[in-house]
């Protein structure tokens, strides 16, 4: 498919704002083009990713406990063929959640029953199943599916325990296709892979809140992270 050239699209906005100077809808303009290349650019990844060759087959044994009870790595699924997992961390260890953690998770709970209608979705940690629940509880949770990881194996297989044994963040996604359960792709962007003066931030990002904040004058800044609670 041949498109439009960026700039020539860009040219077609017709939004106008009170009192806005010519300046500075041309520098607008310019902003939307590349705006409109980001766009087509993420596309791009999107279907880059979609053709990934199959991925490792899942042979673990994992065992999960969630509020339905107790399940394998395939109950997970349900009826779906695709399973996503995020990697929570609040191992036994930790006195309370990473509060980065949490805030992704906290955008993703009014999300969760658009989500399961496409793909299963698990939320994994590797504290026990009561003190998930507790904590879901204490911040209105509503809809996220916590899974507690009772050995701990796959949080250790799929990144989500650090050489020294503490928590660490993982995003994972898994297909099940005739039978088989394969690993198809995981964020892999860490600190070695950050520009300088960067967090190492994921593409795609996860988290709303960054979306947001990088549309707005301040931007992210450069030591603000979210808390469990303010004031």
């Amino acid at each position: 498919m041949t498109l439009k050239p960026a700039t020539e699209l860009a040219r077609l906005a017709e939004a106008r704002f009170p009192n806005e100077s010519a300046e500075y809808r041309r520098a607008r303009i310019d902003l939307l083009a590349e705006e409109i290349e980001l766009r087509r650019h993420i596309e791009r990844v999107a279907e880059q990713r979609r053709r990934l060759p199959p991925g490792g087959e899942v042979t673990g044994t994992y065992a999960f406990e969630g509020e339905g009870g107790r399940t394998g790595f395939a109950g997970l699924f349900g009826d779906k063929p695709t399973l996503v997992v995020y990697s929570y961390m609040y191992g036994p260890q930790r006195a309370e959640p990473c509060p980065m953690c949490t805030s992704l998770l906290s955008a993703w709970d009014g999300e969760v029953p658009d989500l399961t209608q496409r793909v299963a979705l698990a939320i994994v940690a590797r504290s026990p199943l009561p003190r998930l629940l507790a904590f879901k509880r204490q911040r209105g949770w509503q809809h996220l599916p916590l899974f507690a990881d009772l050995t701990g194996a796959y949080s250790r297989d799929y990144g989500g325990v650090l050489p020294d044994g503490g928590d660490d963040a993982a995003f994972n996604v898994f297909s099940r296709r005739d039978g088989t359960i394969r690993h198809f792709w995981a964020g892999e962007m860490f600190a070695t892979s950050a520009d300088p003066d960067q967090d190492p931030g994921g593409a795609p990002d996860l988290m709303p809140l960054w979306t947001i904040l990088d549309c707005t004058p301040e931007g992210r800044g450069q030591d603000w992270y979210p808390k469990l609670r303010y004031g």
